[in-house]
């Protein structure tokens, strides 16, 4: 790494693939029904007051509603959540398919997840090809167990030594 070279966008992609990050789920209600997106850019930010961040690609048809939205919930996942992580890639409406119920507002919450974190909108920020996404936490739980990790473009587990 002594010599600073250009690189491409497929370059720093994979540079970027070797920082491991947690895995979460976001999710929202719409008004066609509950929506959900797999995010590993995910932050806490402040504790006073409380928020935290996450950062939604604009490419993604997903990108208008979580960027318009007055509510929704980060849901940080477990080991064993890998296939629930999985739906929410493509789709962002596999709900059939899994535990969930509605909080405050109708907004989509998951069940089994590590941690939990029921927000509103706080703001918006351009970020190039991203943008920024503010949460004011107004409920967070959490539970015991080992989390989700994503690292290289593919799903691991955190072990300790």
């Amino acid at each position: 790494m002594s010599d600073m070279v250009p690189f491409t966008p497929e370059e720093l992609r994979a540079a970027f693939g070797r920082y491991a990050t947690g895995v979460t789920v976001i999710t929202t209600c719409t008004p066609e029904g509950p929506l959900g997106i797999t995010a590993n850019s995910f932050s806490s930010v402040s504790l006073d007051p409380p928020l935290l961040m996450w950062m939604p690609a604009k490419s993604s048809r997903r990108y208008r509603p979580f960027t318009e939205c007055t509510r929704f919930a980060v849901h940080v996942m477990a080991a064993a959540q890998k296939d629930t992580s999985s739906l929410f890639v493509r789709d962002g409406n596999p709900f059939d398919q899994l535990h969930w119920h509605e909080g405050p507002e109708g907004t989509p919450l998951i069940e089994g997840c590590l941690a939990r974190f029921l927000c509103e909108t706080y703001a918006v920020h351009d970020a190039g090809d991203h943008s920024i996404v503010l949460g004011r936490i107004l409920d967070a739980e959490h539970q015991e167990g080992p989390p989700l990790v994503f690292a290289g473009g593919k799903y691991g587990a955190f072990s300790e030594h």
